[in-house]
């Protein structure tokens, strides 16, 4: 694809939103990942749009995926919410994935928090616990701004160093503990899949400093970033990552286990928009 039909699909994108629902312009935006179809949020006026009636939105392909994306009103917010997502290693191309992002961007989008199922590779953090990430390592082999370089994006060499914004993330970590829920800070690995890692891969990403692991929210984070839309990131613990006591690696089982967390994130989401 080149830059002028990407920008092209952007704008084309956008284009079928606004006139799906008229007037609206989402300022904050929330990305449920696998098994997180009910975390939808309380919202008024909702509008869905399902995403293969969006020019030039990928389609998805992955179980707990619903591919939708819902537009309402909660607390003052104009919101948008991607009822599942897109992934590398669904054969999409980088660009592709971030193009929902920047179409929402593009539309006025200022924040947007992702979420995902993640494995864990600290024995203290266990499945159905949250993290809200700190920082990230990218190991998918691949960058979404690689190729795809435009003026009104922003800059092609995009700063990194505070890619989750420090007070989103204290307040998500603060609303999780009000809640209830075991909630930790950690730095994510991002890496293709879609296999499982091996043991000995999680114990080289544990030595690089890794705390949770996964196929998403990179893709979307960074572009997120270049745009200069403030991002955070609260994902949940699916698994134990391999080598770990308590490993189950299943699709299945996290599917399974999202559902029942689905009413705390739901939770946490409505409190969120409370709070900002």
């Amino acid at each position: 694809m080149k830059i002028k039909h990407y920008v092209g699909s952007i704008r084309a994108a956008a284009a079928y939103i606004k006139k799906t629902a008229p007037g609206f312009r989402p300022d904050i935006g929330f990305v449920l990942g696998s098994g997180l179809a009910k975390a939808v949020p309380p919202l008024d006026g909702i509008v869905t749009i399902p995403y293969n009636d969006i020019p030039g939105f990928p389609r998805t392909t992955v179980p707990g995926h619903e591919g939708k994306l819902i537009l309402g009103r909660a607390r003052g917010h104009a919101v948008a919410v991607m009822q599942g997502r897109f992934h590398y290693y669904e054969g999409h191309a980088m660009e592709s994935i971030a193009l929902p992002a920047r179409t929402l961007e593009y539309l006025g989008l200022k924040t947007l928090i992702v979420t995902a199922a993640v494995g864990s590779m600290k024995p203290k953090i266990r499945p159905g616990h949250f993290v809200v990430l700190r920082d990230h390592i990218n190991l998918m082999g691949r960058n979404p701004l690689r190729a795809f370089h435009e003026e009104e994006f922003g800059t092609m060499f995009s700063d990194m160093s505070d890619a989750y914004d420090p007070a989103l993330s204290k307040l998500l970590l603060s609303l999780s503990r009000k809640r209830k829920v075991a909630a930790h800070q950690g730095v994510y690995v991002a890496v293709g899949g879609p296999s499982y890692e091996t043991a000995a891969e999680i114990r080289a990403f544990r030595i690089l400093g890794g705390d949770v692991v996964g196929m998403s929210v990179v893709p979307e984070v960074i572009p997120a970033r270049q745009m200069g839309m403030k991002t955070a990131a609260l994902v949940w613990i699916s698994n134990m990552a391999a080598g770990l006591p308590g490993c189950i690696q299943n699709h299945g089982d996290v599917l399974a286990l999202g559902a029942k967390v689905s009413d705390d994130l739901r939770s946490v989401l409505s409190d969120f928009l409370r709070a900002v």
